[in-house]
């Protein structure tokens, strides 16, 4: 966890207008975030923010200043899979504005992205690829936005016939 105590911090602001067609849009495509934790504040509580979950898009319940703690795909690499980040989206809302603020806890560009060794054993091998943070964002950056295929890229087959995703 020192990658990310010693990490950086950023902050993005999402503006959602109305939309008299919402079926028709997407306010941001299925992704899940690079960072260890992302927290967001949805500014004026209006729902927007959906989880894919077995399958299915499950919509977040907004709750008055309350913050929305998501899993990123370092912490799920970090943990060697004992975490998994969340892919989501946003949508937009036919008669209202959304606002959000994110808060993304990532770490420190000058590091490197792996399981932690405490976690790594015979009968649990390393699910992910050791890679630098500034390559892990690279190639994050010069693909499209595809939910989780990016962190799949990450894994490592252990077993014969497993499938990488």
């Amino acid at each position: 966890m020192a990658l990310l105590l010693e990490g950086r911090q950023a902050m993005g602001f999402n503006y959602y207008p109305p939309c008299p067609q919402p079926e028709l849009v997407i306010g941001f495509p299925p992704h899940s975030d690079f960072s260890g934790l992302t927290i967001l504040l949805e500014v004026n509580d209006v729902q927007g923010l959906q989880i894919k979950k077995d399958g299915m898009w499950i919509p977040v319940k907004s709750l008055p200043n309350a913050f929305i703690i998501n899993i990123g795909d370092t912490l799920e690499i970090m943990s060697n899979g004992t975490y998994c980040s969340i892919e989501h989206r946003a949508t937009v809302n036919s008669f209202k504005e959304r606002i959000s603020v994110a808060t993304f806890c990532s770490p420190k560009m000058d590091g490197e992205i792996c399981p932690a060794p405490s976690l790594v054993t015979p009968e649990t091998p390393a699910m992910f690829r050791r890679i630098s943070v500034v390559d892990y964002i690279k190639g994050l950056f010069t693909q499209k936005i595809d939910g989780k295929s990016y962190i799949h890229s990450m894994r490592i087959q252990n077993e014969p016939g497993m499938k990488s995703n």
